[in-house]
């Protein structure tokens, strides 16, 4: 699997309507440790076919990352069958991420 790049509009549908563990990368296209940080997502969304990942651009779904209290990013948020769990602040590598996939 892929990043999928999702909107606001399709939050629900890809997030919060899934079945298992979704990962949400809250990024904006400025930040650099958001662009460190996008190489390691793709290499654990080849790995890990039992997991979603998606990236949503915080400048686009502005209200949707308020509600969601990011206010530091890259802020990966990990969903599990729609139910928010733990998050990641910041450039983490791919075994940080792969803890949080496990925890």
């Amino acid at each position: 699997m892929k990043v999928k790049e999702i909107s606001k509009d399709n939050f629900n549908e890809e997030v919060l309507n899934s079945k298992g563990v979704v990962l949400v990368d809250f990024y904006a296209n400025w930040c650099g440790p958001c662009k460190m940080l996008r190489p390691v997502l793709e290499s654990i969304a080849e790995e890990e076919k039992d997991v979603k990942i998606v990236s949503i651009n915080v400048d686009d779904a502005e209200e949707l990352s308020m509600s969601y209290g990011i206010s530091s990013i890259p802020c990966v948020v990990k969903f599990k069958d729609g139910v928010e769990g733990d998050r990641s602040i910041g450039f983490k590598n791919k075994e940080e991420l792969e803890k949080l996939i496990e925890g």
